[in-house]
């Protein structure tokens, strides 16, 4: 995807911009079910083709940290004294 991330999306740990890349339409709609299974999402986006790339794209925001009921999925409970490392 070409657009830009938006800081409100990725301002606190947990939050997540993923983009999507799938050899068709029901693929990527079966993802974005999925996900949205296990965490908060923005749901079932908009999916877009381009015809100079293969398969289909759609761009989802998640909150890991909320989870569906039935899910395990989130985030790990941070440990004493651990930091996030700054990227290199």
């Amino acid at each position: 995807m070409d657009s830009v991330i938006d800081a409100r999306h990725v301002s606190e740990p947990g939050l997540v911009v993923l983009d999507i890349t799938a050899a068709d339409e029901e693929t990527a709609l079966a993802l974005m079910d999925e996900l949205q299974q296990l965490w908060a999402t923005s749901g079932i986006t908009a999916i877009r083709r381009d015809p100079a790339q293969p398969g289909v794209r759609a761009r989802v925001h998640a909150d890991i940290r909320r989870t569906n009921p039935g899910g395990e999925a989130g985030l790990p409970p941070a440990r004493e004294g651990q930091t996030a490392m700054p990227d290199q």
